[in-house]
């Protein structure tokens, strides 16, 4: 009888989280699982977004008194680590070792590990996975989601010389000492390409979609219509992490621009800056602004549809580092986007020639929010819904869930055959 390949998936998050990266691993975990691979997942408890009928879905048993839990996720086995979203520091510092050691105890239980893969961030996910794979003898694969340190030390939360010496170390250690190291786009592989000794060891898979459940619809859907008002205006939208990723000052001074005019902006979703965007837009009598909270992700295909256009407006402390798997979801639905972000960044590297967006890349922000208003006043519905139809094509080509999982698997393939 010939054994079976078993791979450990060690993420941050997973499946019942409900965050952009379980969705993703998720996906990859079941590829692995579908080709015949035994699958097992290590992870933390629900704490990024914690849906309660992802967790009445896939309950959580606890293990050994509660040092760690257990649960099924279409027939792989997931251990969690118990994580909380503390607002101390000093709790999350000891959560997060807390998370690390317990991980590298119940990684060492595992037998038979033929590979490893997992995510970033941390950074510290990778030399924990190096330290179980050294002494199972497993083949190691990192996975660079976000590039740290940059992103710390370009968000000014990094000041310390010797942390941010101590973080480069370890972030080439990690590097160098995987068997592959895998990046999203061309701007990460250029980014990072010279931390490496041996240059053969990084390979560009982008992140994908699940085109079963993102996909076209009809604009008439069933949403609430107390929340989304059904009129002939051009409908915005911006559903996800309402946090310091996005820009919200271009989106606010653009709405102000547009208070009289035949436009609605969404922002629907949870997030350490909601309670600024809700002051702003009070303070600013925006009536043409709706905040609206989270919705289940199987409603996002409704969302999209609903919408003409969804915009994105990254951070400067956020845009060179990473990538919104959103803009994934939005094309496979095919919609157009609106982002804005520097020349030479991921999402405007990886959009520029797909013409099913409008790209804004002025660095001055009155230059900015004129373009962004020229522009609105400019499209019809028609011109948006052929941007739209161009971004599907190009999903359906390269970013389907079939094409990139199936890269992750040939690449894990020929390290443990």
């Amino acid at each position: 009888m010939i054994k079976k390949k078993k791979i450990l998936i060690h993420s941050i998050v997973f499946s019942p989280d409900g965050v952009s990266t379980a969705y993703l691993y998720n996906d990859i975990a079941k590829g692995f699982k579908g080709i015949g691979y035994e699958v097992v997942v290590l992870t933390t408890t629900p704490h990024y977004n914690v849906v309660k009928e992802e967790l009445e879905k896939q309950p959580i048993s606890k293990r050994w008194g509660g040092l760690f839990g257990e649960s099924n996720y279409e027939g792989i086995r997931v251990l969690h680590v118990p994580q909380k979203k503390f607002k101390s520091s000093l709790l999350r510092m000891l959560g997060f070792v807390y998370w690390h050691m317990v991980s590298l105890l119940l990684g060492l239980r595992e037998k038979n590990i033929d590979v490893i893969l997992s995510p970033s961030p941390p950074l510290t996910i990778g030399f924990i996975n190096l330290i179980i794979g050294k002494i199972k003898k497993s083949k190691v694969v990192y996975n660079v989601q976000e590039i740290y340190p940059d992103f710390l030390i370009e968000q000014g939360g990094l000041q310390s010389k010797f942390i941010i010496n101590v973080l480069k170390w370890l972030e080439q250690f990690v590097y160098n000492q995987s068997d592959a190291v895998t990046t999203i786009d061309d701007v990460f592989y250029t980014t990072i390409m010279d931390r490496f000794h041996n240059k053969a060891k990084l390979h560009v898979i982008p992140n994908f979609v699940d085109t079963e459940l993102y996909r076209p619809l009809s604009t008439n859907v069933n949403l609430d219509s107390s929340l989304f008002i059904n009129n002939d205006h051009i409908k915005l939208m911006y559903a996800g992490n309402i946090g310091h990723a996005q820009d919200w000052e271009p989106l606010l001074q653009t709405a102000v621009l547009l208070k009289d005019e035949p436009f609605d902006f969404y922002v629907v979703g949870e997030g350490v800056m909601k309670g600024y965007v809700q002051q702003k837009v009070q303070e600013f009598g925006l009536s043409n602004v709706h905040i609206l909270p989270y919705q289940r992700r199987e409603l996002m295909p409704e969302l999209l549809a609903f919408a003409d256009l969804q915009y994105i407006f990254m951070s400067k402390e956020m845009e060179k580092h990473g990538f919104p798997s959103k803009v994934y979801t939005i094309m496979a639905c095919s919609k157009p986007l609106l982002v804005c972000s520097g020349e030479g960044t991921p999402i405007i590297n990886f959009l520029k020639h797909q013409g099913c967006s409008k790209l804004v890349t002025t660095i001055i922000f009155q230059d900015k929010v004129s373009e962004l208003v020229n522009f609105l006043k400019g499209i019809t519905k028609e011109e948006l819904k052929a941007m739209g139809a161009n971004g599907l094509q190009e999903i359906n080509k390269n970013y389907s869930k079939e094409v990139v999982v199936k890269k992750y698997i040939s690449l894990i393939d020929s390290l443990v055959n």
